[in-house]
């Protein structure tokens, strides 16, 4: 926490009093949020609990449980039908070059018994 800003604490430090208030059943109101900042030992600008009470008003539960967690990613999109031709001609030779990899086994089939119409 020593390499954040005094703000990045601040709203660190409110985010944490807001979650502890809901968690033990109490209302998260900018009175309890300053008490509870002042309990543990920190200090917040006066406007960091005010802010959060009126922007959770009530709707704690529903911000805790709608985080989403982003889901995988989308499928990649499908090749267009008009390929350009440097496109297709990289796609032959990749195709090509496969072939040649196949077809120079080095006799490796004889050492199986698979013979020439293997």
């Amino acid at each position: 926490m020593s390499n954040l800003t005094k703000e990045q604490k601040d709203e660190l430090v409110t985010s944490y009093a807001a979650l502890a208030l809901y968690d033990g059943d109490s209302e998260v109101s900018s009175e309890q949020l300053s008490a509870f900042i002042a309990a543990t030992g920190n200090e917040v600008e006066p406007y960091w609990p005010m802010i959060f009470s009126k922007f959770l008003g009530g709707k704690m539960e529903d911000l805790i449980t709608s985080v989403g967690g982003g889901g995988g990613g989308g499928a990649g999109a499908a090749p267009a039908q008009d390929a350009s031709p440097a496109a297709d001609a990289g796609a032959k030779k990749e195709k090509k070059e496969e072939k040649e990899e196949d077809a120079d086994l080095g006799g490796a089939m004889d050492m199986f018994g698979g013979g020439d119409g293997y």
